[in-house]
């Protein structure tokens, strides 16, 4: 049985998707879609388990080898992805009931949580699959289901944001698909690893340097980077609470988990960093990004627009470590995937929390919120002391181990505007603490009652990791150095 885990990871959420529809009642829906997710976070701690054990785990499916066969392929990178993408997608479903019925008319329920499995099947299948084209087909099977997911929000502005995110991602997944057609003309194979050994890097025709090209701008719109991110404010800003607090944790890191792969699995470092400028690309837009969305959250009235312009600063972070193509560097974009995850998941869950119980995200309806509910608004700032990179919380390993690769690098001036970036951050989490606890309470504040425990105790599940991934750095930080020494160390 378990060395058909890394297909029961995409099968199991695929065929309950259809299952939820068919069975028609919320109830039902919401059980079957709660198990089938928490069966999937447990087959993706099984699979780093037996990673870490074993090694590299590959699958034929239908039993044909590559490249006439799909091969699913379960290694450092993609099990440490599997596991928090998967954890996070079966903790906010613990979280999920009262958002939904409060946010969600009654009779999509089924739809959503349909949806909500099909999306998390797409992101399941980016990680674990070895073909460039299957990418490409996960890859829209969670954009699709994104959309629809979006479009589920209370406003009219809901079903505008998700046509919005439809064209632009659309624009971005064209991109995608021509590159892979052409590296499928120049190759042949379609499987990552035989593409990396045929095409011809340097001094090769010129169609494998625009096939890259398009690939790589794709994966930038997916990504979210500066300046294509103008999909994302409004797609976090007006999607139901409990969306937002899934696609925010988790699919924008799937998409740079892709951006990887491209780049060390097919591309190669020496092509794109030494050959090409890339390195240096991504390095200004990383950084100019960084300040422009921190610039921009600092000025936000709506709290998840706010928190909106922030992922986008935080993927620049990601983007960074990339870019520096080292052990050091790789290592902490990594970690730092798996640590935003956390931090942004679980501060979207606290916006969930005021949502419900004052029925607004926007600040000035929080003013004096931290009185009538101290455990929401102590969530807000927990997961905004992460978020500035606190010492003894996960973002602080992040962004020092950013700093370290930096320095080690001797790129003394990235480090410099990495530190002065972090207090931008201090300013806009400040903002919110400010709102919460030094302002007269509204009217409608001081009616409010303290979230429901349904919602705050996975919500502190969540928050609570910033923390012990904070002091216990050990297990994120060697994961994400074992992913890193894979990807480097199987670079031609």
């Amino acid at each position: 049985m378990t060395e058909h885990l890394p297909i029961l990871l995409i099968v199991l959420p695929l065929v309950a998707a259809p299952l939820c529809v068919i069975v028609h009642q919320r109830t039902a829906a919401y059980t079957l879609a709660l198990v089938v997710s928490w069966i999937t976070f447990a087959i993706s701690i099984a699979l780093v388990a037996q990673v870490s054990q074993t090694g590299v785990i590959r699958y034929n499916l239908g039993g044909w080898a590559p490249p006439y066969g799909i091969e699913y392929l379960v290694d450092s990178l993609s099990s440490f992805v599997m596991m928090f993408v998967s954890g996070i997608g079966a903790i906010v479903l613990v979280y999920a009931p009262k958002s939904v019925d409060d946010e969600i008319a009654r009779s999509k329920h089924y739809l959503f949580y349909a949806t909500y499995l099909l999306c998390l099947t797409g992101l399941m299948g980016m990680c674990v699959t070895g073909d460039l084209f299957n990418v490409f087909v996960f890859l829209e099977i969670s954009s699709l289901s994104s959309y629809a997911l979006i479009s589920l929000g209370q406003t009219r502005r809901a079903p505008l944001a998700a046509f919005q995110y439809l064209i632009i991602g659309s624009i971005g997944a064209t991109f995608i698909l021509i590159g892979i057609g052409l590296l499928y003309q120049m190759t042949g194979t379609l499987n990552m690893a035989d593409i990396a050994a045929r095409v011809p890097h340097e001094n090769g025709p010129r169609t494998v340097l625009v096939a890259f090209g398009f690939l790589v701008i794709g994966l930038c719109v997916k990504m979210a980077v500066f300046p294509l991110h103008t999909w994302l404010p409004n797609a976090y800003t007006y999607a139901p609470s409990v969306v937002t607090c899934f696609i925010a944790a988790t699919a924008t890191k799937v998409s740079v988990y892709a951006f990887i792969r491209v780049i060390f699995g097919i591309i190669t470092p020496g092509f794109a960093f030494d050959y090409l400028p890339l390195d240096t690309e991504l390095t200004i837009l990383a950084l100019v990004g960084i300040f422009v969305a921190s610039t921009a959250a600092i000025y936000q009235a709506n709290v998840k627009r706010l928190l909106a312009y922030s992922s986008v600063a935080q993927i620049g972070y990601m983007i960074l470590g990339i870019s520096m193509s080292t052990p050091g560097g790789l290592t902490a974009g990594i970690v730092h995937m798996f640590n935003h995850a956390l931090i942004k998941g679980g501060l979207f869950m606290i916006v969930g929390c005021f949502a419900l119980r004052l029925g607004s995200v926007k600040l000035d309806d929080w003013k004096g919120a931290g009185k009538t509910m101290p455990w929401t608004s102590l969530g807000w700032a927990i997961g905004g002391l992460a978020l500035i990179g606190v010492p003894v919380t996960a973002g602080f390993i992040s962004k020092w181990l950013l700093l370290t690769a930096a320095m080690e690098k001797g790129m003394w001036p990235v480090a410099v505007l990495m530190l002065l970036s972090s207090l931008l951050a201090v300013v806009y989490v400040w903002r919110v603490v400010e709102t919460l606890y030094f302002s007269e309470p509204t009217a409608k504040v001081l009616q409010a009652k303290e979230a429901p425990l349904g919602m705050l105790i996975p919500t502190y599940v969540v928050l609570a990791g910033t923390f012990v991934f904070g002091v216990w750095t050990t297990y994120s930080a060697d994961l994400a150095a074992a992913a890193a020494a894979g990807l480097l160390g199987a670079t031609p």
